[in-house]
């Protein structure tokens, strides 16, 4: 088992959460700013995830911002959902490194176990473990593109008119 250097790798792990999270909290505070002023800006903080967020985010406060770091796909909305709702920085910077310091601990111990599998594992049990991951993201991208491909035929076929529809009546 090699002697990894977990202090160092657990410091940068946390450095990058940080400043990751602090950057999506800045662009998204500027963002609604801009967006009070322009139409055409204010479509990117209305968008259904992020209004989600900003519910959680003013539902549950500073919690919500730590808690996300242990979810998947959901660290950017509410990061930028705090934001955009101008949290104090007060309670937004803590949140942000205790939850920041969840992540890097995850990814920490998650990743050097995969690592250590990985490295200690027979070469074909590699080769097939790689072989199935290509083959799920080759099913995932088939079936995301299927959908969108369908949506987009959907979208682009005109509306029928209801068979049964009544007739207007003029001049009643």
């Amino acid at each position: 088992m090699p002697d990894w250097p977990v202090v160092p790798l657990f410091c940068f792990l946390v450095v990058v959460a940080f400043a990751r999270g602090g950057a999506t909290y800045a662009l998204a505070r500027g963002a609604r700013g801009v967006a009070a002023r322009d139409d055409g800006r204010r479509a990117w903080l209305e968008r259904p995830a992020v209004v989600r967020a900003e519910g959680t985010v003013r539902r549950f406060g500073a919690p919500a911002v730590t808690l996300c770091f242990l979810t998947v796909g959901v660290q950017t909305a509410v990061n930028a959902a705090a934001g955009s709702l101008r949290m104090p920085l007060r309670r937004y910077l803590p949140a942000l490194g205790v939850g920041a310091a969840l992540w890097a601990s995850v990814y920490l111990t998650v990743g050097l176990a995969v690592l250590e599998a990985f490295w200690t594992a027979a070469p074909g049990r590699v080769l097939v473990a790689a072989a199935a991951v290509a083959a799920l993201v080759a099913v995932v991208v088939g079936v995301r593109r299927s959908r969108l491909g369908r949506a987009g035929r959907d979208a682009a076929r005109p509306a029928e008119e209801p068979v049964d529809a009544p007739e207007p009546c003029a001049g009643r």
